[in-house]
């Protein structure tokens, strides 16, 4: 179940509706005056949730991908592009 927020652009009435993907594609048509609320990007989905550079959350959330990159980056010694990142 997803939680959507929704907005009614004619009233400016905001709320927030909870089913599932398939029930939201029919939610729309039969309710075509509500339109999904985009304001606050807390709500959005992979919005403001990851900040940052992956590699660096992979190497220190996985304790084993520092040792990988390094046999990577021993076997690709032609390829500059992993010998600089690692």
């Amino acid at each position: 179940m997803a939680t959507y927020p929704i907005i009614n652009p004619k009233t400016g009435e905001q709320k927030e509706v909870m089913m599932s993907v398939h029930d939201w594609d029919k939610w729309k048509q039969d309710n075509p005056d509500w339109t999904r609320d985009y304001s606050d990007p807390s709500s959005l989905p992979g919005m403001g949730v990851e900040v940052g550079d992956w590699r660096q959350k992979l190497m220190s959330s996985k304790p084993g991908w520092k040792e990988v990159m390094n046999k990577v980056k021993r076997a690709g010694h032609r390829n500059p592009s992993i010998t600089q990142q690692y």
